[in-house]
């Protein structure tokens, strides 16, 4: 069922977004070469407690995961893109990292992920999470009322189009409020004028993600991580997006931390 927000209920969400937003940008500082990825979740974990906030990942356990997520943040590195469980591993020099993080704060939730590279990076990383960062933009272009959900699928999707990627529809943007998957389902590739209409209150989670080299995925052992099927690399971009009268309010934005 789709939900429409009050304009009270998406001020109440704003400090979810703010934490999400603050959250990342601090994870991606403290990020480098020789990070482990256990590290980044215990770091995630030390700050929802201090916060008070809850993880809408650590008990997660949809039809297509393996179990209960048990982490409290994704992290997805070169060709895995999405639901990457952390383990044990180091982050080496040039790798691409996508860390993907919700939580609920006061009953509402906010969702948002950011991919870089630690050390140094390659052009072609970089070239497509510039894709993934632009596709995500146009997407929260056309979220405003009068518009419908094909029209923000149909813009992500000309950006990775015109970049010469191609594009999963299985996993994409989605509703967002008191749980962290709601609906409408918002696929990365649709058709203009199609789809449900985008009314005031609608809350949605906007998430491009590109792979360099196909669009087909497939699941690791341990029941979650998604990666490409050729070994390409991956990056993931996303944003909590309230549709209002007056445009759309980005709740994840991290502009004022002086962060992309």
């Amino acid at each position: 069922m789709i939900e429409l927000r009050t304009p009270a209920e998406i001020e109440a969400m704003r400090p979810a977004g703010r934490f999400v937003a603050e959250t990342l940008a601090t994870l991606r500082e403290e990020t480098t070469v020789g990070t482990n990825l256990l590290a980044i979740d215990r770091r995630a974990h030390d700050l929802i407690r201090r916060a008070g906030a809850t993880s809408c990942y650590i008990d997660y356990h949809p039809s297509f995961g393996g179990s209960p997520f048990g982490k409290v943040i994704c992290t997805s590195v070169n060709d895995a893109v999405l639901h990457g469980l952390p383990h044990d591993y180091d982050l080496k020099d040039g790798d691409l990292v996508s860390l993907d993080f919700a939580v609920s704060v006061d009953g509402w939730v906010a969702d948002s992920a950011i991919s870089f590279v630690v050390g140094t990076p390659r052009d072609e990383d970089l070239a497509l999470i510039d894709t993934t960062q632009r596709a995500l933009a146009a997407a929260i272009d056309a979220a405003v009322v009068g518009n419908r959900i094909g029209d923000i699928s149909h813009a992500i999707a000309q950006i990775a189009h015109a970049d010469g990627y191609s594009i999963n529809t299985d996993f994409g943007g989605h509703g967002v409020g008191r749980v962290m998957h709601g609906d409408p389902h918002v696929p990365n590739d649709g058709k203009p004028r199609r789809g449900y209409p985008l009314r005031a209150g609608l809350v949605v989670a906007l998430e491009p993600w590109f792979l360099r080299t196909t669009d087909e995925l497939i699941t690791d052992a341990d029941g979650w991580t998604l990666r490409s099927a050729d070994g390409s690399r991956g990056a993931h971009s996303e944003h909590t997006v309230a549709v209002t009268e007056d445009g759309p309010i980005v709740l994840t934005d991290r502009s004022f931390l002086g962060v992309d």
